[in-house]
């Protein structure tokens, strides 16, 4: 008896694991379908330069309140300065590729001037009119 119980729940059981929802007719998106649209513009959307974290200058505590970094990366790349880009994050391997995909258009990296750079380039010479 145990068996025929078993094998006559067993088709009901079979049911509850399908899906209940009916296919959207043709033509017509789901919800889904136009969340993902909004959502993919939203983080295609760019931060202006003026928003944007300078990872050449900011402290430690404005690196922790970047997603996905913490205490470790935050200190990573303040030993890691100078940067002349963003990239530099990768190529030096500061942080990992997943997280500098969420990092990445809420970081730049502002070229910090040696000290005594006058903004000359090295060899030219700068005559005094007499």
């Amino acid at each position: 008896m145990d068996c025929c119980s078993w094998s006559s729940r067993s088709p009901s059981f079979l049911l509850a694991q399908g899906t209940t929802s009916k296919p959207a007719p043709a033509g017509k998106s789901t919800p889904a379908s136009s969340s993902s649209s909004s959502s993919t513009s939203t983080s295609t959307s760019k931060t202006p330069d003026s928003q944007k974290l300078d990872i050449n200058a900011a402290t430690k505590d404005q690196l922790d309140a970047l997603p996905g970094i913490g205490a470790a990366y935050s200190q990573k790349i303040i030993d890691g300065r100078p940067y002349n880009s963003n990239r530099d994050l990768l190529t030096r391997k500061i942080v990992p590729q997943s997280t500098y995909d969420g990092i990445q258009d809420k970081i730049i990296a502002h070229h910090v001037k040696a000290a005594g750079d006058t903004g000359t380039a090295k060899g030219a010479t700068t005559t005094k009119g007499t």
